[in-house]
């Protein structure tokens, strides 16, 4: 991936690279960033944190894409992509334990399943996700992918009013069609108030609005999931209808091959 790594890392204007991790040690280091991410800054309930990792079983059946600062060599941003025939391996996609993924798995060709996506605090003025997409647009062209699919995380620490304002929104704007909805295994709980989330203006977070620019559709109801404290959205993108407004962020790898 150097060829990807140069122009990406010359076009955000900062000494930031994208590479797949090759090493344990590389994996370790991602695992290591999704700890201080996830456990440390947001108080999720990881596996692996008495050794200041977030690590699970899906790990080893997938492909971590890091970015680096060229300076330090550490790793400030990543992601984990799990191909279909990955997943098989793994008996299934991790997304499988929080949704029934039956419309999604019947689409034809090629799927990857994106996850974990995390950018430390420090650099998160926008060129570390750039390089990240810059990276990942290479990966799902060299794997012909047809599919990209994964968890959009909403916070819940405020009961979910926040969540379910932004879900208002999605569903006006943001569903796929009726025949590719999947279902959530465990639905949000309700809000105390009925109406508690209609008079909430709600932003999207950055990856769920990432997302939607890209021409990514929410696949029905969100997942509560109680160890991250969160409302998980996945989302589904079909790689040849990807908005053409924003494959600047993907280099016109995909569209333009």
């Amino acid at each position: 991936m150097q060829a990807i790594q140069d122009r990406a890392a010359r076009q955000s204007g900062s000494r930031i690279y994208c590479e797949l991790a090759t090493t344990i040690n590389d994996i370790r280091a991602s695992q290591a960033l999704r700890y201080r991410i996830f456990a440390a800054e947001l108080g999720a309930d990881v596996s692996g944190a008495e050794h200041g990792l977030d690590a699970d079983e899906f790990d080893p059946y997938c492909q971590h894409l890091l970015v680096r600062d060229a300076a330090s060599g550490r790793v400030v941003a990543s992601t984990r992509l799990l191909l279909d025939r990955h997943a098989e391996a793994a008996g299934g996609f991790y997304s499988a334990r929080e949704f029934d993924l039956g419309p999604v798995l019947e689409l034809p060709g090629r799927r990857l399943e994106i996850g974990r996506t995390c950018v430390d605090p420090g650099y998160r003025q926008g060129a570390a996700i750039a390089v990240l997409w810059a990276g990942l647009a290479e990966f799902v062209k060299r794997n012909a992918i047809d599919w990209l699919f994964g968890c959009a995380s909403i916070d819940m620490r405020d009961g979910g009013v926040h969540a379910q304002a932004i879900m208002n929104r999605v569903r006006q704007h943001a569903m796929t069609p009726a025949d590719c909805r999947v279902t959530p295994r465990n639905a949000l709980p309700p809000l105390p108030g009925r109406n508690a989330a209609d008079t909430v203006s709600a932003a999207l977070p950055p990856l769920l609005k990432a997302y939607f620019r890209l021409g990514a559709r929410a696949c029905g109801e969100p997942c509560f999931d109680p160890a991250f404290n969160c409302a998980d959205v996945l989302v589904l993108v079909k790689v040849d209808e990807i908005d053409a407004s924003y494959t600047r962020h993907f280099l016109d790898r995909i569209t333009k091959g």
